[in-house]
């Protein structure tokens, strides 16, 4: 049986991959995060102005590089504005971070925003991150289940891609970091790759972590011959559980690891004959250029993205050539989509 994909939906997706239908993609939609990252680097506060010029900065070097970017509407219009032609734009629809003093990590809209607005503004894809733990209260993943079909429903009436990205944490367990952590997660990932993929929520594509933590595998560069929770082995059977949970194509998030590290990480999964369609990866290739910004402000920032930068984003390209499947063959080809 073919699988039935909207026009516009087949549209939005080919507009933020290449040419082989890999999602090769910048990730600049770091608000919060961004800015205190260029504060911790000067030591002072960054302005709006400010934000708004480093990610326009970011995506004039590298979207030459990549085969869409991921920006906010709130500081990132005008960058999307001096994207490459070849770059796809993706718009994310949620506020920056989550109300810590509320059980839940709950998402949150901007308000000044619809699926419609963002379409308007000339967005191809849709994207919502979520914080989601499959062994939190029901209480608290109904919230987040009906959030999700809402958004879904919203999506399909405007014709429009929905990307859902998704951050897994545990209350109960605590640092994110932590080799406890590490040895909850692979189960965390797959499960919520099996739940979000399900047809009510009306997810296209998910943007998803790796189902390890990198620092923990044994045998690996990240570890450093360090604590491990699992071997090698281990983690290549997690990338293949996680991979055999979803119904619908993934794509992974650097989730703020080192470009290094990220890249180590890709050829891992690749090892497992993961299909994964892609990478939106953000700070992973431009991190290191926001100490230069803070010190030597857009000249400084810029000669850093056009030399390391551009090298960082090609080297993941080149993993990307070799270990990522186009997104239509998770359907099994092209000619397998029937375009309605």
């Amino acid at each position: 049986m073919k699988m039935k994909i909207s026009a516009g939906k087949f549209k939005g997706i080919n507009a933020v991959a290449d040419s082989r239908g890999v999602i090769a993609a910048l990730a600049m939609d770091q608000r919060g995060s961004l800015r205190k990252m260029i504060a911790k680097a000067r030591g002072s506060d960054a302005t709006d102005d400010e934000m708004r010029e480093f990610k326009g900065l970011v995506v004039e070097a590298l979207t030459p590089h990549a085969s869409a970017v991921l920006l906010d509407p709130e500081f990132g219009l005008e960058a999307g504005q001096q994207r490459a032609k070849n770059a796809g734009l993706l718009l994310a629809y949620e506020k920056t971070g989550y109300d810590a003093n509320i059980k839940g990590r709950l998402p949150d809209l901007l308000p000044e925003w619809s699926a419609r607005r963002l379409v308007e503004a000339g967005a191809n894809v849709v994207k919502l991150l979520l914080y989601y733990d499959p062994d939190d209260e029901t209480r608290i993943n109904t919230i987040k289940h009906a959030f999700i079909e809402r958004l879904g429903a919203e999506c399909q009436a405007n014709d429009v891609p929905f990307f859902l990205e998704l951050i897994c944490y545990s209350d109960s367990i605590g640092d994110e970091q932590s080799i406890a952590f590490a040895r909850a997660k692979p189960a965390k990932v797959a499960r919520y790759m099996a739940e979000f993929s399900q047809s009510r929520y009306g997810v296209d594509v998910l943007k998803v972590e790796v189902p390890i933590t990198m620092r923990y595998v044994a045998g690996t560069q990240a570890n450093h011959g360090g604590p491990a929770a699992y071997s090698r082995e281990e983690a290549r059977a997690h990338f293949s559980q996680a991979a055999s949970a979803t119904r619908v194509p993934f794509i992974y998030l650097s989730a703020g690891v080192s470009d290094a590290v990220f890249r180590e990480t890709l050829e891992l999964a690749a090892e497992a004959g993961t299909p994964f369609s892609g990478v939106l990866c953000g700070r992973a290739t431009w991190q290191d250029g926001v100490p230069e910004y803070a010190r030597g402000g857009a000249a400084a920032a810029r000669a850093w993205l056009n030399d390391q930068g551009v090298q960082d984003i090609e080297a993941l390209n080149a993993i990307l050539a070799h270990s990522a499947k186009p997104w239509w063959d998770f359907y099994g080809g092209k000619e397998n989509i029937e375009v309605i």
